[in-house]
C-alpha cells in the first residue's frame, strides 16, 4: 500500500468526503462518459468526473510516461489495461495527488464535470466474457435443488468450473432488460414450447477486468496473476431459469444466459482494494487442497454484496439478500490462472465473472432461485408483494461496498436494471 491508501487523506472535492460516499479519495475508479461526439475517459471523486482526456490537454499528466498519456486520451480503457500495473499506480498516485493538493485546485477545477450531468457508457471493449461458478454456498445450494442426493459435483474442489459466455449482450447498468423467449419443457414432462420465461432470476456477481494477457500456449503463473488484473466492477447474470433447465444438458449454459449481462459503469481497481484483501477462503479439514499450479494462501476480498428489488408496485428498493466476495471458494487470481492454464490467450478487456456469489447463512443466497428454494417458497416483501421470480416492470439493483476500522470506505456505486415483458 501507499500513500493514495491514506485514511488520512481528504480532496478538495467536498463531495469526495461525506460519510458514506462511494467514490473517496482513496478509490478513484475509471469510468467512461459521453459529453461531445465520441466518449472520454474519467475518474469518479466523489459526485464528479475528472476528465482525463482534458488533464492530458493542459499538461498535468507530464509527468507520466507517453503510453500512459496516449491511454488517457483513448475512449476505452482498453490501452491503459495493456500496460503493466507500474503504469496504472503512477497514474493513481498523480490523480490522488491533483485531487488532494489545494495548490492544484484553481488548475483541475475545470475539468471536473457533474456526474449529473454527462451519460456513462461502458469503459471496456470486452471481447470475452467467461462467468465462473466460484462460490462454494452458492454451488452446493443449486446442487441440493436439482440433485439432493449429490448437491456438490467431486470436480468442484479440484477445479474452478466456467463458461464462456456472450460479450455482445453485454449492457450497461440502467438499461433494460427485456424477457426472453425460449424453449421451455412442461413440468410433468412432454414436448417443450417456445414461450417468454416465466422464471427470469438475477444474480449477484463481480466482474473482474483483465488487464496485460497472454500470448497463445503460454500460461500464466499464480505468483504473476495480480499483475494481470486491472479491477472489479458489479455484474448481473441474468438467467432464464425454465429456459436454462431444458437446455443446459449436456453441454451447459446458452440463451438462458445469453439475452443480457449487466455491469456496472465505474471499474473500481485492485490497488484500491488492497485494504480490504484477504487470506483465501479457509478451506475446512477434509477439503484437498488446490493443485501446486493453483496453490495460494492470498486473494481473498472482502466485499460487502447487496441485492435490492424496487417492484412497479412499490416506491422504494428493498434488501433481500447480503453476502461477501471473501466466501469465494477460489479468489480472482486463480480464476485467471485457472483460464490461461492450457494456453488459452487472454486479452485486455477479456472480462471474468465470479459466478453468483452467495454465503452461508439463509439470506445470503445471490439469486431469486436459491432465497425461494427454486420458487417453492416465495419472498414477501414489505408491501405484501410476493416474488418466486422476477415480473414485468421490477428493478434489481446490486450494491457493492468495502469498509474495514481504520480504512476509508469505499463503494462499486450500482449495477441496476428493469424487466420489460
Amino acid at each position: 500500500m501507499n500513500a493514495t491508501h491514506d485514511p488520512q487523506r481528504r480532496s478538495w472535492v467536498a463531495s469526495a468526503n461525506e460519510p458514506g460516499c462511494d467514490f473517496p479519495i482513496q478509490n478513484l475508479p475509471f469510468g467512461a462518459f459521453v459529453r461531445g461526439p465520441e466518449p472520454s475517459l474519467g475518474i469518479a471523486i466523489g459526485d464528479q468526473i475528472l476528465d482525463l482526456h482534458a488533464c492530458c490537454d493542459a499538461g498535468l499528466l507530464r509527468s507520466l510516461p507517453t503510453a500512459t498519456r496516449e491511454a488517457c486520451s483513448e475512449t476505452c480503457l482498453n490501452a491503459l489495461l495493456s500496460l503493466h500495473a507500474e503504469n496504472w499506480s503512477a497514474l493513481r498516485a498523480r490523480l490522488s495527488d491533483l485531487l488532494s493538493n489545494r495548490e492544484q485546485q484553481q488548475a483541475v477545477t475545470p475539468l471536473l464535470i457533474p456526474m449529473a450531468n454527462v451519460g456513462l457508457v461502458q469503459p471496456v471493449l470486452i471481447g470475452n466474457y467467461t462467468d465462473f461458478y466460484a462460490s462454494i454456498d452458492h454451488a452446493t445450494n443449486i446442487g441440493k435443488l436439482l440433485r439432493p442426493e449429490n448437491p456438490l459435483l467431486p470436480n468442484y474442489k479440484y477445479v474452478p468450473i466456467g463458461y464462456h459466455g456472450r460479450a455482445t449482450s453485454i449492457v450497461m447498468s440502467g438499461e433494460m432488460i427485456r424477457r426472453p423467449h425460449g424453449q421451455i419443457a412442461p413440468a410433468a414432462g412432454g414436448a417443450p414450447e417456445y414461450l417468454p420465461s416465466r422464471q427470469l432470476d438475477y444474480e449477484l456477481e463481480v466482474g473482474f477486468v483483465v488487464g496485460p494477457g497472454n500470448d497463445l500456449g503460454t500460461t500464466i503463473a499464480i505468483g504473476d496473476a495480480a499483475a494481470h488484473l486491472f479491477g472489479v466492477c458489479l455484474l448481473n447474470d441474468w438467467s432464464a431459469r425454465d429456459i436454462q433447465a431444458w437446455e443446459y444438458q449436456p453441454l451447459g449454459p446458452f440463451l438462458g444466459k445469453s439475452f443480457a449481462t449487466t455491469v456496472s459503469p465505474w471499474v473500481v481497481t485492485m490497488e484500491a482494494l488492497q485494504p480490504f484483501r484477504t487470506a483465501a477462503y479457509a478451506r475446512p479439514a477434509g477439503d484437498p487442497a488446490p493443485l501446486p499450479y493453483l496453490e495460494t494462501h492470498e486473494g481473498g476480498i472482502d466485499l460487502c454484496l447487496e441485492v435490492y428489488l424496487r417492484t412497479a408496485g412499490a416506491r422504494d428498493a428493498v434488501r433481500v439478500s447480503q453476502s461477501n466476495l471473501k466466501d469465494l471458494y477460489w479468489t480472482p487470481e486463480q480464476l485467471l490462472t485457472h483460464h490461461a492454464s492450457n494456453g488459452c490467450n487472454l486479452q485486455p478487456g477479456d472480462l471474468l465473472g465470479s459466478g453468483t456469489v452467495s454465503g452461508p447463512n439463509p439470506n445470503a443466497g445471490g439469486c431469486l432461485m436459491e432465497l425461494t428454494r427454486r420458487g417453492a417458497e416465495p419472498l414477501t416483501l414489505p408491501n405484501g408483494e410476493q416474488r418466486s421470480f422476477l415480473h414485468d416492470g421490477d428493478e434489481v439493483i446490486l450494491r457493492g461496498y468495502c469498509e474495514r476500522p481504520g480504512w476509508v470506505r469505499i463503494g462499486l456505486g450500482e449495477c441496476s436494471g428493469m424487466v420489460l415483458a
